[in-house]
């Protein structure tokens, strides 16, 4: 089944599927969606379900649907469950909200807000990030601050200042008390919030040219494993365990990379999107004994430059994600979108389902994911 495109009439900079419970079989249903970029940006939650929304017009069963949506200030510029029932977004205007989704009647609230949790000493400051472990809520900002709350209290429980002279650009949790952020200039810094310094536990980078990493993302099983995206397009796979500098390197975007996830349940996939308007899927594959890069027929259009190995013929550089952890076989990628000539900003994966928003001011949804 190929991604079904939905027209929503505005820039989508962020999209999530709502959690289901582990326990369970059941796919998603519904994901959330902020913009940007608009003269009226809001936060939106979407169903491919019934949801007792469909009308006849509906195209078809399990066509998207919109559920509710809210008014947000500013563009969104990043957008996480919290949990089934609420948000976070973290605002170009600094703030940093969370929303509740009330089921009985399909409406959005402001359940909180940290107005300008991010400034300059005169002005606001973007909040480029945060990162939910229910209940506690880590954002991080071109202010260079880390920011820890909780979402049952109206405070805030710690601040990095100056955490970073440059803008922090993503952060995840590594592990319960432990973030990862990526910068400006090609920085991974982590940092252990049980300590009351406010100076990372450990810094790595890329070398050569200080390239801006944008999106990062922690190996669901081995937390160890980090993978990266940047300016130049190219993914990069961390062992934050080993050194300072990235294992492997793997270049197929032609322009920035926006997001990187692997898959939360079968972390041997993951995926990235990109400005160049491209969503790939990356798979490690031990069925050939060369580097395979797919791409299905309807794609042909996207692919501006070769994924191969830089000059020189360096191989090694291109494996899976750690060699001697399962370095046994390959990669592939395969293009999961139709010919897009605008930036896809966002993407999400859970399941068999895939959600991605594009500039293009539409979501493709994708509920047959080979993974």
């Amino acid at each position: 089944m190929d991604s079904i495109g939905k027209y929503v009439s505005q820039k989508i900079s962020k999209t999530r599927w709502r959690p289901v419970s582990s326990a369970s079989l059941q796919q998603p249903e519904m994901f959330a969606t902020g913009s940007w970029d608009n003269e009226d940006n809001k936060v939106s939650l979407w169903t491919i379900g019934d949801h007792g929304v469909a009308s006849m017009e509906d195209e078809f069963e399990g066509d998207t649907q919109l559920l509710c949506e809210i008014k947000h200030e500013g563009d969104v510029l990043d957008l996480q469950f919290l949990d089934a029932d609420r948000l976070v977004t973290a605002s170009s205007s600094g703030a940093v909200t969370i929303y509740r989704h009330h089921q009985n009647n399909q409406t959005l609230s402001v359940a909180h807000r940290w107005d300008r949790a991010h400034h300059y000493p005169c002005d606001n400051a973007p909040c480029t990030g945060v990162v939910c472990n229910s209940p506690e809520v880590v954002s991080v900002g071109e202010d260079g601050r880390i920011i820890l709350f909780r979402a049952d209290q109206t405070g805030v429980l710690r601040t990095i200042e100056n955490a970073d002279s440059s803008t922090i650009h993503a952060v995840t949790f590594l592990r319960t008390a432990e973030v990862l952020t990526v910068n400006s200039i090609g920085q991974l810094k982590l940092w252990d919030l049980r300590q009351q310094s406010n100076e990372p536990a450990q810094i790595l980078a890329l070398t050569g040219d200080r390239v801006p990493l944008h999106c990062v993302d922690r190996h669901p099983n081995q937390q160890h494993i980090v993978a990266t995206g940047g300016q130049d397009g190219m993914l990069c796979i961390w062992d934050v365990r080993q050194g300072n500098i990235p294992f492997s390197l793997m270049e197929d975007h032609s322009a920035e990379m926006w997001e990187v996830h692997f898959h939360p349940s079968n972390p041997d996939h993951l995926f990235t999107c990109s400005e160049d308007g491209s969503l790939l899927h990356w798979e490690t594959s031990s069925s050939s004994d060369t580097p395979s890069f797919l791409q299905s027929g309807r794609n042909t259009s996207i692919i501006s430059r070769s994924a191969i190995a830089p000059a020189g013929g360096n191989q090694s550089i291109i494996s899976v994600w750690l060699p001697g952890d399962s370095g046994k076989g390959h990669l592939e990628t395969t293009h999961m979108l139709p010919c897009q000539t605008l930036s896809v900003n966002s993407l999400d994966v859970l399941g068999q389902c895939l959600v991605c928003g594009t500039d293009g001011e539409a979501v493709y949804v994708n509920r047959q994911v080979p993974v």
